[in-house]
């Protein structure tokens, strides 16, 4: 029993953050509530964040939220996001990120908000790939 547990364990995908630098700075996080990849493109230069849910629609809400709980908690708004054709997916551009980016790093949840829907994400070893992604625009640049 204890070894068909372990091995269970063992063969499940380990949830980690993701970084890549080409063809733009992407940082992504996959669970079971959903994806969030976060972009910038240093040509444009824009951000963007995107909250994809696996087997659900976000709703035709007014607005959208992110929450990040932790050390430096810190709530943002916005009533500039848009659902992609099918409403799997939420979108938010934006020249600037600063208050994103310090809320995935510096605390250890966030909670993305749109309507009566809310996916939560843990932040846990975000910290190796949230620091690559903020050092990427200026390698994508050079």
């Amino acid at each position: 029993m204890r070894l068909a547990l372990a091995l269970a364990v063992l063969a499940s995908p380990a949830a980690a953050w993701e970084f890549s630098p080409a063809p733009i700075c992407t940082l992504t996080e996959t669970t079971a509530e959903g994806t969030l990849t976060i972009t910038y493109d240093a040509s444009l230069p824009e951000y963007t964040i995107t909250i994809t849910l696996p087997d659900a629609t976000w709703p035709a809400a007014p607005g959208f939220a992110m929450g990040f709980a932790g050390d430096r908690p810190i709530s943002i708004q916005t009533d500039r996001h848009m659902r992609s054709a099918d409403g799997r997916s939420l979108t938010v551009k934006d020249t600037g990120f600063g208050n994103v980016l310090n809320g995935l790093e510096f605390n250890m949840r966030a909670y993305a908000t749109s309507g009566d829907t809310t996916v939560g994400f843990t932040l846990t070893g975000i910290g190796p790939a949230i620091r690559d992604f903020r050092n990427c625009p200026a390698a994508n640049l050079a």
